[in-house]
């Protein structure tokens, strides 16, 4: 029988205003795990904080993990509670930019919200998990991070660090209990998505509805995937069911890496 039973288990999520952030905080705590996590707006924490789960917790902070100031605020608060088991990384944003114009500053901005702040979570929480001799971290990368598109290119490259960064950790870490591993999505129909699209349209002069119907038939299962898909893998990996799963990278695209 599978074991997915988190029962017992802290987690922490980044990034959960919308998207595969909130669906995983849900699905996380539906499986018996105490779940914090973090949003920029008090809204969204207050939403997603009334989510009701008869297994698990959920505790919202507000936190800006583009900031570095802020990004420590909420780790400091989450670490005031106790020790870590389970960091899902999967804060982050994906700006369609042309490289000729694009300044250091928005090189900059990009790579503080969706590489340092993995880092700075992962480097915190890390440590307690190494003296439990358990722990799970996932970082939810892209598929932009292993085939590139100019269109995402500094998106791209904070992805792939990602990547890069887990199988480096799960090579060093692995004998301590700590299993880490990267999820890449491919077309997820998210809210993040839909601005990205409607970005890449008013970058080539095409419409947002054209863009998003010509990748969906580039899917070989004819579909986009949902947030609810990428929760549930992330959510096996968080389990005892995955304990011998470390220092990979799987995609959930529907089959669209195969065919490129």
């Amino acid at each position: 029988m599978i074991n997915l039973d988190l029962k017992g288990k802290r987690a922490v999520v980044t990034g959960a205003s919308l998207g595969i952030g909130e669906a995983t905080v849900r699905m996380l705590a539906e499986h018996g795990a105490d779940v914090s996590f973090c949003a920029r707006t008090a809204e969204s924490v207050e939403k997603l904080s009334a989510y009701e789960t008869t297994n698990g917790s959920i505790k919202g902070f507000v936190a800006d993990m583009g900031q570095k100031d802020s990004t420590e605020n909420f780790i400091d608060s989450v670490l005031a509670e106790g020790d870590v088991d389970i960091l899902v990384n999967n804060v982050g944003a994906s700006p369609s930019r042309n490289f000729l114009y694009m300044t250091d500053e928005e090189w900059q901005e990009l790579h503080e919200l969706n590489l340092l702040s993995a880092v700075r979570c992962t480097r915190s929480f890390l440590p307690a998990m190494r003296e439990n001799k358990w722990g799970r971290v996932v970082m939810i990368s892209s598929s932009a991070g292993k085939y590139p598109n100019a269109a995402l290119i500094d998106y791209g490259a904070t992805k792939a660090a990602m990547i890069s960064i887990s199988k480096s950790l799960a090579k060093k870490y692995g004998s301590d209990g700590v299993l880490i591993n990267s999820v890449l999505p491919g077309l997820i129909h998210t809210a993040m998505w839909e601005r990205a699209a409607t970005e890449i349209a008013e970058a080539t002069g095409g419409k947002m509805e054209e863009v998003i119907k010509s990748n969906g038939a580039s899917v070989p299962v004819g579909r986009y995937g949902t947030s609810e898909e990428v929760a549930s893998l992330v959510t096996f990996l968080c389990s005892e069911a995955a304990s011998y799963i470390s220092g990979t990278s799987i995609e959930v695209d529907g089959g669209q890496a195969g065919h490129i």
